[in-house]
């Protein structure tokens, strides 16, 4: 399997290169180790994580972080299945809930969620316990609750309800102390929002102890985000005391152009330490691997798109865990 990174066929090699003249390189001419090398470390991290050696601190308590945008096509369900992903290939214990209807963080991890398939909806709208309808993906350590398009109706089911805001947050807790008395503490709890401020992110907001929010790089990326951050301060305030936007994200980065630089920088400089330092480029990897229902992460580690995820969930974990 190729990478961002791999030279095309057919190149061809300078004249006086040793390849091409048969001359021995001098031990001084050899790479080391290191030296940073995007491609040798991209070659290092691909290892690190087969061979199971990959490995990310362990937070004090289980962590719970909603990633939302009331924008679509910004990344949200990439950067959650991604990061979540690298999580557990980091040692650690992670929940998806996927939280949209439209159910591509469960196709990203290959996880049933045709009509009927108990989920989600199950949760929030009849008070389903999480254990009974989460399900096992192919990372050992991640597990995930499935969205079906039975969602898209929760809206207006909960309208009405007792305590609507509160369904998702109890059940997160239900589910996460059974984990601990079992001996297997969720480390991680990561909730794919839909692109809208309807009840089901609320529930999120109110579940969550942060929100991770990404950030497109580019020229609509901030339109939105202000009402999201006034969406947060209000469940903060009413709802969930101390919720904070806790991590920005920049995605779907083009360092060919001007504009992605600029909103990048606009980005850091209105946010500041929030923003992680990783950012996610425009990677055609990233594009292909749901379609083969994985992440980027094990479709192909050592592409540039994976690198990013792996990079911002590591400074995640160490963010979460001081």
């Amino acid at each position: 399997m190729t990478s961002d990174t791999d030279v095309p066929r057919g190149t061809s090699l300078p004249e006086n290169s040793p390849a091409a003249t048969g001359v021995e390189p001098q031990s001084a001419a050899i790479p080391s180790p290191a030296i940073e090398s995007p491609l040798l470390q991209a070659v290092a991290t691909a290892v690190s994580l087969k061979s199971g050696n990959f490995k990310l601190p362990v937070p004090a308590e289980t962590r719970i972080l909603c990633v939302a945008n009331q924008k679509g096509g910004v990344g949200k369900t990439t950067s959650t299945v991604n990061i979540a992903a690298a999580l557990a290939f980091g040692g650690l214990q992670v929940l998806v809930i996927d939280l949209d209807p439209q159910g591509n963080a469960s196709t990203a991890f290959s996880v049933d969620h045709h009509t009927g398939t108990p989920g989600t909806y199950e949760v929030v709208v009849d008070q389903a316990p999480i254990a009974d309808v989460v399900a096992e993906t192919a990372i050992p350590g991640l597990v995930c609750v499935p969205a079906t398009l039975d969602l898209a109706g929760a809206e207006t089911e909960l309208v009405s309800a007792v305590a609507r805001e509160q369904r998702l947050r109890k059940a997160i807790s239900a589910y996460a102390e059974a984990r601990a008395e079992a001996g297997s503490r969720l480390d991680y709890i990561l909730i794919d929002c839909p692109p809208s401020l309807g009840l089901l992110t609320v529930n999120a907001l109110t579940a969550a102890q942060q929100v991770l929010l990404p950030i497109q790089c580019e020229f609509y990326a901030l339109e939105g985000v202000s009402q999201l951050l006034k969406i947060v301060d209000l469940v903060g305030r009413e709802l969930n005391p101390g919720l904070t936007v806790g991590q920005i994200l920049l995605t779907m980065f083009d360092a060919r152009t001007r504009l992605s630089q600029q909103v990048a920088e606009d980005v850091r400089t209105h946010f500041a330490e929030q923003v992680l330092n990783s950012v996610v480029p425009r990677s055609v990897r990233v594009s292909e691997a749901p379609s083969f229902g994985q992440t980027v992460v094990e479709y192909d580690p050592g592409s540039s798109g994976s690198q990013a995820y792996i990079e911002a969930a590591r400074e995640l974990a160490e963010r979460m865990a001081s």
